[in-house]
């Protein structure tokens, strides 16, 4: 079973992706802040990181180089409500770049094509 962190400070947000994401047959982990998925990067064995942008303290922009650092070539979804960051230098170390929706579609899609 390929396993994915879920790193948002939005709790609602962590609740509806590790449903919607489980029920498609993945192991979901979460983490509310960048600091404890870094924590989780290093000691768990992830598919996918699906990681928010806007966090407090460390953002995502800052997290992702860390992440990539940790595990070469692990796959990071930037998922965000905002699109301004979609031309930051940073994203571009992403695999993908997902504005946040009710509509699950396109973020589902991007999992299962890096996965």
């Amino acid at each position: 079973m390929k396993t994915i962190l879920v790193v948002d400070d939005d709790e609602p947000i962590r609740i509806l992706l590790t449903e919607e994401l489980t029920e498609d047959g993945y192991r979901v982990i979460t983490a509310s802040n960048a600091r404890d998925a870094l924590k989780l990067v290093e000691n768990e064995s992830l598919d996918l990181v699906i990681l928010d942008i806007r966090m407090p303290g460390m953002d995502g922009l800052e997290a992702l180089p860390r992440i990539l650092g940790m595990k070469e070539g692990l796959p990071v979804i930037l998922n965000t409500a905002y699109s301004q960051y979609k031309e930051s230098f940073m994203s571009w170390a992403a695999d993908a770049y997902v504005i946040k929706s009710s509509d699950l579609t396109e973020l589902k899609a991007k999992v299962k094509e890096l996965i």
